[in-house]
């Protein structure tokens, strides 16, 4: 594991905790129990790659980690602090300076710079305009695209795109990098190119990532292995092929 930020992990409580975490839609027979008491940990550094087939409730957990739904039962604590208490306004806080979001489509705004797209997060902080551009740029060099900021999406190929929008979740220097089938919409040699990205984030910058899959080969390059079936957690596994 990757040394935290601000000491040994032994020093601070997780950085995500699930504590008998139950989601369910619909009432009556109409009810759907898309959680189904999870507990789950995971601490700062770390790269773990959930997995599960359709509807075993890993994307349920991604959207409840990430602030974008909440437990109907059970406990959600990050760094030690009860998210279930907090206000829609104050979880949106969280969101945006703790949280970054990488998703399978990419979702950048056509006809706008990579450096554009990269600088929106810092617009919706209010952070100066030439503070913005420098740390712009600096998120794009880290993806490895330098001398791209402004390409727009259309001149950039899927690899690029999706490099374009890790660089946008990770210009506020969140702690934890949340990817939603990052490379679902990339050949397999992109995928690999964006999985090393992945890792390198996480073992150079101590981003901890948290991933959902449903390729194997992509989440062999995660330190850590969730499966959930049927909205439990069914094992949890170090991957000691990526150690």
């Amino acid at each position: 594991m990757v040394q935290n930020k601000t000491g040994s992990a032994g020093d601070q409580p997780p950085l995500i905790e699930f504590t008998g975490v139950t989601r369910t839609y619909g009432e009556g027979e109409a009810m759907v129990r898309a959680l189904a008491g999870v507990d789950l940990r995971v601490d700062e550094g770390e790269f773990a790659a959930i997995m599960g087939p359709s509807g075993s409730g890993k994307s349920t957990a991604m959207n409840i980690i990430g602030c974008l739904d909440t437990p109907t039962a059970g406990n959600y604590r990050f760094q030690g602090v009860d998210v279930g208490s907090l206000t829609r306004d104050q979880r949106a806080l969280l969101r945006r300076n703790y949280l970054g979001f990488v998703f399978q489509g990419f979702n950048l705004l056509a006809r706008t710079s990579a450096i554009d797209n990269v600088e929106l997060p810092l617009i919706y902080r209010g952070t100066p305009r030439v503070e913005r551009i420098q740390m712009a740029r600096e998120a794009l060099a880290k993806v490895g695209l330098t001398g791209w900021e402004h390409h727009e999406p259309g001149e950039l190929s899927g690899g690029q795109q999706q490099r374009v929008a890790i660089a946008r979740a990770i210009v506020t220097g969140p702690d934890v990098l949340l990817a939603d089938e990052p490379t679902g919409n990339l050949d397999m040699a992109r995928s690999h190119e964006i999985m090393e990205l992945l890792t390198g984030l996480n073992q150079q910058e101590g981003i901890t990532i948290i991933m959902v899959t449903h390729e194997p080969d992509m989440a062999e390059y995660a330190s850590r292995l969730v499966h959930f079936v049927d909205g439990k957690v069914q094992s949890d596994t170090m991957n000691r092929k990526a150690a």
